[in-house]
């Protein structure tokens, strides 16, 4: 017997049929879902009018009037995403395939507090967003480079982002911008984005960020996994086994992060050769006038964080690794240490298919991260029905 959908499917689940931009007539709708011709008619014209439909040509005669077609409209709303950094804010807005429309990038410092760098981001939103003509926000996606509770997109004891710790972001977002709002870290933002944009048909994922710090996204199933309270990937603060007693920023010494980060390659570097590095944009200038010390550095971080993910790869067994972050981008020699120690340290089964790659979405992949995280929840067929249901 051949399946057909349920006929209790709404208009949410319709739409999700025409998400891959595909024309379709009523006929074929019906073919697909198994529905009576009356509900599909009713809920086309429901999706019509929401502008999340929209007409797209004729298909071909059989005798008569050519049907029409309609598809997925992504001009009907739009999505303003923010990626902040320890030092940086990009902001864009897109269309509800993730398509950047428009973007600033600008230098802050996250330190200055909430109010201060979620009023920079307001007054970027507003200048992106005039003029665009759309059927309003869909939403607004935010990371932060801190631990978030998902549920309320409050930041919790952020180590670098003093003045943070509980601040409700979506609350105060809101009281700005007429929209939904959600939060989550920087680092499962762009393993969601690395994930939407490069590697969809990947099922198990971990994207790691090397940059000022060190952490982690998930992707499990072909959905971010953020774990029982939001934490899950905090690969920075696992203890290294080379991290000795090294005093890490959390408090904690031994920390991957206090050894194999920017940061912390910064300050071997100042200790062991008198360099004036302070940063990753530091060592990543030394790797680019070819310094040896900065190669050797660089290389030993990978390795370090390379016998964090060996353990990663035995418990999780992804498909894919993704380095990414404003250090992997310049330094082939970490990706080189990291697969050196992985492929060495974990079992074959594990690693036979493995592939560990840099980053292709750069800059850019908290951004799109963001983008996606609010445009799955908008286009989610409950969201759907009830927004229809609203209107």
């Amino acid at each position: 017997m051949s399946e057909v959908a349920a006929p209790a499917r709404g208009a949410g689940d319709l739409l999700q049929l025409l998400r891959d931009g595909t024309p379709r007539t009523r006929n074929e709708l019906i073919e697909l879902t198994g529905l009576a011709r009356s509900t599909v008619g009713l809920r086309v014209d429901a999706l019509l009018g929401s502008g999340l439909l929209a007409p797209s040509g004729t298909s071909r005669s059989t005798g008569g009037r050519p049907p029409a077609q309609f598809a997925f409209n992504p001009a009907a709303r739009l999505v303003l995403a923010a990626d902040f950094g320890a030092t940086h804010l990009l902001t864009a807005v897109t269309d509800l395939n993730g398509q950047v429309l428009a973007e600033d990038r600008q230098t802050l410092d996250i330190a200055d507090g909430p109010e201060a760098c979620l009023d920079k981001l307001v007054k970027t939103a507003t200048k992106l967003l005039d003029g665009r003509q759309a059927g309003g926000l869909a939403g607004v996606g935010i990371g932060v480079p801190g631990p978030v509770e998902h549920s309320s997109g409050r930041p919790v004891k952020p180590p670098i982002m003093p003045g943070w710790d509980g601040f409700d972001i979506p609350g105060w977002i809101r009281e700005h911008l007429d929209a939904p709002v959600l939060v989550d870290n920087d680092v499962n933002l762009m393993a969601l984005g690395e994930h939407s944009q490069v590697h969809a048909d990947v099922q198990h994922m971990v994207f790691v960020k090397v940059a000022t710090g060190i952490g982690a996204g998930i992707i499990s199933g072909g959905r971010l996994h953020r774990g029982a309270e939001g934490s899950a990937g905090d690969l920075g603060h696992v203890q290294s086994p080379h991290g000795s007693d090294v005093l890490c920023h959390c408090g904690n010494r031994g920390c991957l992060e206090a050894i194999a980060s920017g940061r912390a390659i910064a300050g071997q570097l100042r200790e062991e050769g008198g360099a004036d590095v302070h940063n990753s944009r530091d060592v990543l200038a030394l790797l680019n006038q070819g310094d040896q010390a900065a190669t050797a550095s660089v290389r030993r971080a990978g390795r370090d964080i390379g016998e964090v993910l060996a353990t990663c790869v035995s418990l999780l067994n992804p498909s894919v690794i993704v380095i990414g972050g404003s250090l992997a981008h310049g330094a082939p020699s970490l990706l080189a240490g990291v697969r050196e120690v992985i492929y060495a340290r974990s079992l074959p089964l594990a690693t036979g298919h493995l592939l560990v790659v840099p980053s292709q979405t750069g800059e850019h992949a908290g951004v799109n991260g963001a983008a996606a995280m609010v445009i799955q929840q908008f286009l989610a067929p409950d969201s759907v029905d009830a927004m229809l249901a609203a209107d």
